[in-house]
């Protein structure tokens, strides 16, 4: 698992966005997650401004025991959900990019957050590792 940014780590795949995506979904799906939003930004550049670009999804993931317990510490947490999962095409590969739970939300002062915090960082840190491992 490499560490990609100050707030996301991730991995690198070999593969376009679409061989990639199911692959993803099942590592998501092992540690508890579901898939619940979906923005094709490639589409949406399209559309919206004419661009063209490469495959890029951003995938709402979201275990719900974690979100439920986040919730009930701070219901303002809200905001911070789900969990951003991008899978973007970079030549023949796809850059799996996690956003960091600890990083998203670190920004919350409640104990009760950063315990779902540390959760759901372990959780998608194994979901990487799953990925890289399969590779």
């Amino acid at each position: 698992m490499a560490r990609l940014t100050s707030f996301t780590f991730g991995a690198t795949l070999d593969g376009g966005v679409t061989e990639n995506r199911p692959r993803v979904e099942a590592a998501l799906k092992a540690e508890g997650f579901g898939v619940l939003t979906e923005i094709d930004v490639q589409a949406t550049m399209k559309e919206k401004l004419g661009i063209d670009r490469t495959p890029f999804l951003i995938l709402g993931a979201c275990n719900p025991a974690l979100a439920h317990a986040a919730l009930e510490a701070d219901p303002s947490v809200g905001a911070l959900l789900p969990c951003n999962v991008v899978l973007r095409e970079d030549s023949s590969r796809t850059i799996v990019e996690v956003i960091d739970p600890l990083a998203m939300l670190g920004v919350v002062e409640r104990s009760g957050v950063e315990v779902v915090a540390k959760e759901a960082r372990a959780r998608l840190e194994r979901v990487v590792d799953s990925l890289e491992a399969s590779a």
